[in-house]
């Protein structure tokens, strides 16, 4: 049982990868265009263009998400969005009181630590990052069987 679950990692984690990024890219893109009820409380609304700090987030959610999303630099993608979830969670919510659920805080702190667990783990399966590792390392092998040997 456990060797199944083993071999059914990369896959599972490939998967949460898609789930967390698609998500987190959704809170970006309602942000700055109010698609998906865009900002909450304002009936559809978006943030202000350069407002700090919620139109920057909004950036790095849209854009950090589909990194994550389609497994393109996600070790890198998911530190700045991990990064930004925390600084969103102590910042904006922390100071309000310090648990979670009395705060408003846990979907900054679900992201945070989902997100940082990306940065440790990688893409997983179905990552762009595995398929372009995979064409490198394909190509650096051609290269080393087309160079002479020097005597």
């Amino acid at each position: 049982m456990t060797a199944r679950l083993n071999s059914a990692q990369p896959y599972a984690l490939g998967l949460f990868r898609i789930v967390v990024g698609l998500l987190f890219a959704c809170h970006g893109a309602a942000s700055l265009f109010g698609v998906l009820g865009g900002v909450p409380g304002t009936h559809g609304g978006t943030v202000a263009t350069g407002a700090w700090p919620f139109w920057y987030a909004a950036v790095i959610q849209l854009v950090g998400g589909v990194l994550v999303l389609l497994g393109l630099g996600t070790r890198l993608a998911a530190f700045l969005a991990s990064g930004s979830m925390a600084y969103a969670y102590f910042k904006m919510h922390q100071p309000h009181a310090l648990w979670p659920m009395e705060n408003g805080g846990e979907a900054a702190a679900m992201f945070s630590w989902a997100l940082l667990l990306l940065v440790f783990t990688g893409s997983g399966a179905f990552g762009l990052d595995r398929l372009f590792a995979r064409r490198s390392s394909a190509e650096r092998r051609r290269t080393a069987e087309q160079t002479p040997v020097a005597a």
